[in-house]
Parts: structure tokens; sequence; C-alpha cells
């Protein structure tokens, strides 16, 4: 697998001159304030000269051309890996460590050992001693990590989907488990499945189910 860089959406990769030719992993996750399913992360190693004019934050593009940007990434990364964490799972430690265990699972299936890793959002836990730098709104700066995000949104949307039938009430295969109305009203009505994360919710004083 291999990759290029930059887009003409001011996604860019790190070009700190004291740290040029490392090898940079960037990570993302989709799916974290979803009410049901597991949380997805990616982690994406992109060679020097990746370029794609629509590379952008996985939440800036629609599915046609994230669907794109998954085969062009997955066919010219120098290396990518995406894992998951599930809901009971995210109920056990919570969401904040969910997401980065996943992001860890993902740079261990790397088939590259990264030098550097790049990290969308505010908050990372230490990964082999490796250097991390986390940038808020990262996925709309830096290319790897825009990389990851679509990589993330697109495994996850596209499991979501597949598990949507066994509960077709719920429509996972539009609202993709986050909480729209129709969605929490589904679960007032109906309950929980084995999908959903519990302490994302809880009963009200009425015995209807509200968000924390």
């Amino acid at each position: 697998m291999t990759s290029h860089s930059n887009s003409s959406h001011n996604v860019r990769l790190l070009v700190n001159p004291l740290q040029r030719g490392r090898v940079e992993a960037g990570c993302d996750e989709a799916g974290r304030g979803c009410l049901a399913g597991p949380v997805y992360a990616a982690a994406v190693i992109l060679p020097p000269d990746f370029f794609h004019p629509d590379l952008n934050d996985s939440k800036q593009v629609k599915k046609p051309v994230r669907d794109k940007l998954r085969t062009y990434i997955e066919e010219n990364a120098v290396s990518y890996a995406v894992a998951s964490v599930d809901n009971k799972e995210i109920d056990r430690i919570n969401i904040l460590r969910a997401s980065i265990i996943a992001m860890h699972h993902a740079l261990d299936n790397l088939s590259v050992k990264p030098d550097y890793i790049l990290v969308d959002g505010n908050k990372f836990f230490s990964y082999k001693n490796i250097p991390y730098f986390c940038a808020v709104k990262g996925d709309s700066i830096y290319a790897a990590i825009a990389a990851a995000s679509i990589l993330a949104k697109t495994y996850r949307d596209e499991y979501m989907t597949e598990i949507a039938g066994e509960y077709p009430e719920y429509s996972w295969d539009i609202n993709m488990g986050y909480p729209t109305q129709k969605h929490r009203q589904v679960i007032e009505e109906m309950g929980f499945t084995p999908y959903h994360r519990k302490t994302f919710l809880k009963a009200g004083g009425n015995g209807q189910l509200k968000l924390f």
C-alpha cells in the first residue's frame, strides 16, 4: 500500500524543518458521540507526496466522495489500519479511553512503525514511547489525520449499515447510531438493544430514557 500528501482544503502534512523525513502516522476516530455501536479508529501513514484535492475531515465530505477517498487512501498509503472497540467495552471503560485504545489497536496493526503520531483532538495516551502531537480539528489540517478520519468513518458506517438489518426500527443505516430525534424516540418506545451504550442513557423520572 502507498500514499501522497496535501489538499486544496488546507489539509497538509506537518512540515517542521527539524523533523523532515520522519514517518508520521495520523490517527482519528469515528462514532464517539453515538448511542449505539462501536467506536472505530484508523491510523494512516502517507508518503511525502500524497495529494488528493477532496481530502478533508470526513464530516465535511459527502458519502460518495468519502467512498472514493477510502479506495484512493487504501491504494496509496504507505500503511493503514482500522480497529474498533465495542459498546460493552465503551460502557466498561468510558468512551474517551475506548477511542484512544482503538487508535492504539490501529497503530499496532500498521505494517510500518511510525516515528511520530499525529492525533485528532486534545487527548491521547502515550503509545510505545513514540512522540505524538494532538491537534484540535487536526482532521482539517493534517493530511494523515484527514485520511484516518475518512477510513474510520467509512468502516464504521459500513458496519452500522450491516447490523441495521438486525434492528431495523432504529434506522442505523441512516443515523449510524447517532442521537437523532427518531433514534431517541425509538429507544424510549422499544428500549435498548445489545448494541446500545447503556452508560450514554439513563431513566428519567417518568421512566423515559434520557441522554446523560
